[in-house]
């Protein structure tokens, strides 16, 4: 590393010893990293080529106000969608919130009253339970009569082929699966597992709807869970897909049905997917679906590295730092709240914007535990930006994701490990 570089670091709190212990962690990942990028070449073609199939023009980058009827940006958007996930249709609003708002619509619309909803992948992200009425909500599943039942993950990670056999009734009408682990110390499911047990449920029962819940996912791998056999994947724009552009915004890919259930609920019936205006935010949507590959390989690369860096140091890490990567978030355990603390507010001091405060625990709406957060985001709340984020509770975990370059996710990294190195919670970089 040159010394103008080094000095760079040095005046932005990077010790010697830090930098130093980085710098040979990166060196070790050149040929992880190569792999990552072949992934964002071959992805942003795949992208590329759907906006050409579509003949996105110019035209497309204006929005709509009032009712949005004839809005040929965002219809045209949503066929790219299709084309990019291979699916019959997709529905890209601004108007869906957030990633637990798009799942929240997905069920809502194509659950009814008397039907179960099966999980078979354990315990969904917190902000589903009050959705669903694992926590009492109002306006829940359980509030329309919707039931629930949900079949545990093995010890080792693997499905319970046996208990998803038994659970699945006359009733059971949609399944939903958690690509990503949320806050669990569980492995991420790859497109070809969660194909697998696609596949399974389907041979039990072929007409069940199966609903992906891919937030975090999207770009990581060649292949989308649409690709392995799901009715839906649903995902948060300010995510992965979004590049780090859309400032808000959700998606549902799939079956045809699937998604015109869900543009009903949006909007109302007989309106359905024909309004909803897009009120001049297309061109943030069109510009981050095409740098997402790209966006989304750099964020990839800060997790590797952040596995690399801890795993080291003796935390465990999931994935750990050799494993195959389905999603860009790192579980990293402290085994105490200072230590998660220490790194969240080690990645806010790294942020290009609110980079001067300090996160401190919180009573977040939607969680059982006070959830620290780092994201100081250009966009509030996107986590495809660097960002940080962990309940205060058993076993002490913290989800380290995003970085819109790779610059930004070491550096991130880095600015943690120097805060626990100062506190004292790290005292040997090479143990």
């Amino acid at each position: 590393m040159k010394k103008e570089l080094k000095e760079q670091y040095a005046a932005m709190g990077i010790s010697k010893e830090v930098l130093s212990y980085g710098e040979k962690t990166e060196k070790a990942l050149k040929g992880r990293f190569e792999e990552i990028d072949e992934t964002a070449e071959y992805n942003q073609l795949k992208v590329l080529r759907a906006m050409q199939e579509h003949k996105v023009g110019e035209a497309c980058l204006s929005g709509t106000t009032g009712y949005g009827y004839n809005d040929l940006g965002r219809d045209t958007l949503e066929k790219v969608y299709a084309s990019v996930f291979h699916t019959e249709d997709a529905l890209v609003r601004p108007q869906i919130t957030c990633g637990t708002h798009a799942l929240a619509l997905a069920l809502m619309s194509n659950l009814r009253p008397g039907d179960e909803l099966l999980s078979p992948a354990g315990k969904p992200y917190d902000t589903l339970e009050e959705v669903i009425g694992i926590r009492p909500s109002k306006g829940s599943l359980k509030e329309y009569g919707i039931s629930y039942r949900q079949v545990d993950l093995l010890p080792d990670g693997g499905f319970d082929y046996e208990k998803i056999r038994e659970a699945i009734g006359e009733r059971t009408r949609l399944v939903t699966i958690q690509r990503s682990k949320g806050y669990q110390t569980r492995p991420t499911f790859s497109v070809a597992r969660i194909g697998e047990l696609i596949g399974f449920i389907k041979k039990i029962k072929p007409d069940i709807i199966c609903m992906v819940d891919n937030c975090y996912g999207e770009f990581v791998e060649r292949t989308e869970p649409t690709d392995a056999g799901a009715d839906m994947a649903v995902g948060s724009l300010i995510k992965n897909p979004g590049g780090g552009l859309a400032p808000i915004g959700g998606y549902i890919a799939g079956k045809k049905e699937c998604v015109e259930n869900a543009a009903f609920r949006l909007t109302s019936p007989g309106l359905g997917r024909e309004v909803g205006a897009s009120l001049g935010i297309l061109r943030s949507f069109y510009q981050g679906l095409f740098l997402a590959p790209t966006v989304t390989a750099a964020a990839l690369k800060g997790a590797v590295f952040a596995a690399n860096i801890y795993e080291k140091l003796g935390f465990p890490v999931i994935p750990d730092g050799q494993e195959s990567r389905h999603d860009i978030i790192q579980a990293v355990t402290f085994g105490t709240p200072e230590g998660v603390t220490a790194f969240c507010q080690g990645i806010q001091s790294a942020a290009p914007v609110d980079g001067y405060v300090s996160p401190e625990p919180w009573d977040m709406p939607g969680y059982d535990a006070k959830v620290i957060m780092a994201a100081g985001a250009f966009v509030s709340g996107s986590s495809i930006e660097l960002s940080a984020d962990g309940p205060i509770k058993p076993p002490y975990a913290v989800y380290f994701q995003g970085g819109l370059t790779w610059q930004h996710a070491k550096f991130g990294i880095l600015k943690s490990l120097q805060t626990l190195v100062d506190r004292g919670i790290v005292s040997k970089l090479f143990p």
